[in-house]
């Protein structure tokens, strides 16, 4: 679809004509439209579908450049993407005479932004974490809000926003237009989306050639006494980032995490002796990519929910087709491919059978003959990238992801964005996942700092 056959202000198309923009993306020519209706929308696209103009231009198409009053409000993660949105807002947006566009950002001064917003400003670009802090300040005045747009929704659900973003949500009209635009679709956005949109248009711009949204389903041959060795090839071959292990016995878990971890693997088991506090540890460590194997039986797994699971591996089978169906839809979301492997003994060929009859589905049968052979000069690491930290306060101590990132990146912390990965927020505790090279520093200037204007406990979990 031509830019120009869409209803957009001759000011935004002599801008698209003069930066040689002439044919809508996919995600642009099913979006645009929608959004110039004025329906809510919920975009699923990956980085560089040209998602940012396909709510930028609506967005500049309804503004009212009369009125100096906040009309629209971008959340984003992190800064820096704050600052790459408000760019192409005002890129696409220099033909519109005064038109005013704010960063409103966590890791600035805040003062500056406190002036900007008195004088007036068009639309704003900011991180839950700022925007919140501004609302309780009282100095942003969202009265006149038009559309909200939550750009990359799934990572600001990752880094633990959800509340601040359901809090923002909440101090805007109800009239308000809500846009998401997310990279996967997860069912906590479909929660968010649930509860914040009205009848939203989904709109899915899947890649040309990318894999079915289905599970591939592996069976591999071997005796009793070699399945802890298939595994670690495996493991070695495939490299998720993060899996799942099946067991059916508690002891089997204990055994083989250990066997694991005897070989280099960052692994943790889940079973049901495990206290409540420690099963919480574990999982939070799994969620934030300090672990990337996780060993669990079937009752222990339960309630288990990890967005983007690479793999799941069934060590022992099921007897019933019901918890393998379980096991495996934990897989291949989102639109990804799955990946669920089998080890499959002799003893096996009867669960094997009812489990195909259950699901109408063959099981493809593999060996580990068809594996390239391990070369042991590859260097291959199964190791986590990311280590994690546990901060004692948690949601009812009004702690914020962006209290933690704050203090781990501004002057006091001094470490860098990137550094930093997902933020956990539970009742009275928080996580926070930080890069495994800088977590001995990350742990010293968090005890040696202050989150929140006090003292908090800091603990490496390990």
């Amino acid at each position: 679809m031509d830019f120009s056959s869409l209803s957009l202000a001759p000011p935004l198309l002599q801008v698209l004509e003069e930066l040689n923009f002439r044919t809508a993306t996919p995600i642009q020519s099913q979006s645009i439209p929608v959004l110039l209706a004025g329906r809510d929308l919920v975009g699923q696209a990956k980085t560089g579908s040209g998602k940012t103009a396909a709510f930028a231009l609506p967005l500049l198409h309804k503004t009212h450049l009369s009125r100096r009053r906040l009309q629209g409000l971008v959340l984003c993660p992190t800064r820096e993407l704050c600052a790459q949105v408000a760019g192409e807002i005002r890129r696409l947006g220099r033909r519109l005479p005064g038109l005013q566009v704010l960063v409103l950002a966590g890791g600035q001064p805040i003062r500056p932004q406190l002036d900007a917003l008195e004088k007036g400003a068009h639309l704003a670009v900011g991180t839950p974490g700022r925007i919140l802090d501004l609302l309780q300040r009282e100095a942003l005045d969202t009265g006149q809000l038009s559309t909200v747009v939550l750009d990359e929704a799934d990572r600001m659900l990752d880094m633990g926003f959800r509340e601040d973003m359901e809090r923002i949500l909440g101090a805007t009209p109800p009239t308000r237009q809500t846009v998401l635009f997310s990279a996967t679709f997860p069912d906590t956005i479909e929660d968010l989306s649930r509860t914040f949109q009205k009848e939203p248009t989904r709109v899915t711009v899947v890649e040309e050639g990318a894999a079915a949204p289905d599970i591939q389903q592996l069976g591999y041959m071997c005796a009793p006494e070699e399945k802890t060795a298939l595994l670690l090839r495996l493991l070695r071959h495939y490299q998720p980032v993060s899996a799942i292990v099946f067991c059916n016995l508690k002891a089997t878990v204990v055994e083989l995490t250990r066997a694991l971890r005897e070989a280099g693997v960052s692994a943790d088991g889940l079973q049901g002796d495990l206290e409540q506090s420690e099963r919480d540890r574990v999982m939070a460590r799994f969620r934030n990519h300090s672990i990337r194997v996780l060993v669990a039986t079937d009752v222990a797994g339960r309630g288990i929910d990890v967005e983007a699971l690479d793999a799941v591996v069934n060590f022992d089978l099921p007897s019933q087709p019901e918890p393998y169906v379980h096991r495996i839809g934990r897989t291949g979301r989102a639109g990804r491919r799955g990946l669920a492997l089998s080890l499959v003994t002799p003893k096996d060929d009867r669960k094997v059978e009812t489990l195909e009859q259950g699901m109408g589905v063959k099981l493809e049968r593999a060996s580990a003959e068809s594996l390239p052979p391990e070369d042991p000069a590859s260097g291959v690491s199964l190791a986590a990238p990311w280590e994690t930290l546990c901060i004692s306060a948690g949601r009812k101590d009004k702690m914020r992801p962006g209290d933690i990132l704050g203090a781990l990146t501004g002057e006091a912390g001094g470490l860098n964005a990137s550094d930093v990965g997902k933020i956990e927020i539970q009742d009275r505790l928080s996580y926070v996942a930080v890069a495994k090279g800088i977590v001995r520093v990350a742990l010293q200037r968090l005890r040696d700092g202050w989150i929140k204007g006090r003292k908090q406990r800091i603990d490496w979990v390990r």
